[in-house]
């Protein structure tokens, strides 16, 4: 039986729901990931903001004064304002039928897991899978 944890990115970057959308997109595009969990101070998966998430701040072919003003104002709010809270979550025992499982289900691109305290330990993504996958 492969685990959530051997499927995992260890240690993932998180942010916090208070920092900017702004923040948020910068770290998804450096580091070139699709997903970012959000965590509160304990650690603790709050939320999960994905790419998919900020297609609300696409670039209109036309660009005018008011929407500059609008996209501005998306960039500086929280993350909160954007994030899917409450996110699923497996622990680092758990199947990874079932990651998969929950993956397909509710149509999500990644997965949290988290300690026996419920700290966030890992990221399961559709592309760990897939990773997972081709070397077997």
């Amino acid at each position: 039986m492969i685990t959530a944890s051997e499927l995992m990115t260890p240690r993932p970057v998180a942010i916090r729901s208070t920092d900017s959308v702004s923040e948020a997109v910068r770290i998804l595009q450096e580091l070139e990931i699709r997903h970012l969990p959000v965590v509160n101070e304990q650690q603790e998966p709050v939320g999960m903001l994905s790419d998919r998430d900020l297609r609300s701040l696409s670039v209109p072919v036309l660009l005018d004064e008011e929407w500059l003003g609008t996209a501005r104002s998306a960039l500086d709010a929280p993350v909160a304002s954007l994030m899917t809270a409450s996110p699923l979550s497996v622990e680092l025992e758990a199947d990874a039928a079932e990651v998969v499982d929950l993956m397909l289900d509710n149509k999500v691109g990644a997965i949290p897991v988290v300690d026996a305290e419920g700290r966030l330990a890992g990221i399961v993504s559709y592309v760990d899978v897939l990773r997972r996958l081709s070397l077997e």
